[in-house]
């Protein structure tokens, strides 16, 4: 399968630098993570194009449940860099959740507006730091996954900046992280953000837009990145956030989610 979009090219990239396994089967790919299978966009399919109609988005379900057997969500990349939402409508017709995220890029970034000069920026290096950083997934954006997941997820995203494809930054408050993201490698002259979160209590600081500027001047001056790339959801404020430090609207991310029952 030849992936088009960026945002869907980055995504498989970390995956697959993850320990996660990709497999081409022509017209899709399965991704699998075997060290943590709760990982929603970790177990999933990717889609060459949408599906044309609701019985081509019931035979990609019934797809998926043959190849991720045990699987209890049901979630689905579809490579469109120019697609919007309506083309996953046949999915949200099945009682799915259609996402169309907007790509951003950045090849220069410059300061916040208004940057937080109260907060220490610097790397996750530590036990305490990673212990810190799955409280506040847990206390932020990823409050649908429990505290198994978290923990999992956080020491996949340690052995990945301690293999050097990157590193996970975070925003101390007196000593406590209050928001933090990652940023590694994705293919030749790219470098992806991956899960920008600040804690509920201290949103609306600056912390975010001061932490994007600080990992972007790493990734370009240290990665060598020639184009960094982040996905925002539309409709989120923190989309103001990224484009004040300069990143711009770029294409479009297309996917398809059904949560496990309760």
């Amino acid at each position: 399968m030849d992936v088009r979009s960026l945002g869907l090219r980055t995504e498989l990239a970390l995956r697959a630098m993850a320990g996660s396994l990709v497999e081409d089967r022509g017209d899709h790919l399965v991704v699998r993570t075997p060290d943590n299978p709760t990982f929603w966009w970790g177990t999933c399919l990717a889609l060459e194009r949408p599906p044309a109609d609701v019985a081509s988005a019931r035979r990609w379900l019934s797809t998926f449940e043959q190849e991720l057997p045990g699987t209890t969500h049901r979630t689905f990349w579809v490579d469109g860099p120019d697609g919007t939402a309506a083309d996953l409508e046949p999915f949200v017709a099945l009682g799915f959740t259609a996402e169309a995220s907007v790509v951003m890029t950045a090849r220069m970034v410059h300061p916040p507006p208004r940057p937080n000069r109260f907060a220490t920026c610097r790397p996750l290096t530590t036990d305490e730091d990673w212990d810190q950083q799955v409280q506040l997934t847990m206390a932020g954006e990823e409050v649908g996954h429990d505290l198994d997941y978290c923990t999992r997820k956080a020491a996949s995203d340690r052995r990945m900046t301690e293999a050097g494809h990157g590193r996970w930054y975070g925003a101390f408050v007196a000593g406590h992280l209050m928001c933090s993201m990652g940023l590694f490698t994705a293919g030749p002259g790219l470098a992806r953000f991956q899960n920008v979160k600040t804690h509920p209590d201290h949103r609306g600081q600056g912390l975010a837009g001061t932490l994007t500027h600080v990992v972007a001047r790493f990734g370009l001056d240290e990665l060598a990145a020639e184009t960094l790339v982040m996905v925002a959801d539309p409709a989120y404020l923190a989309i103001r956030v990224y484009r004040s430090v300069g990143f711009t609207d770029t294409e479009v991310l297309l996917a398809a989610e059904r949560r496990p029952p309760g």
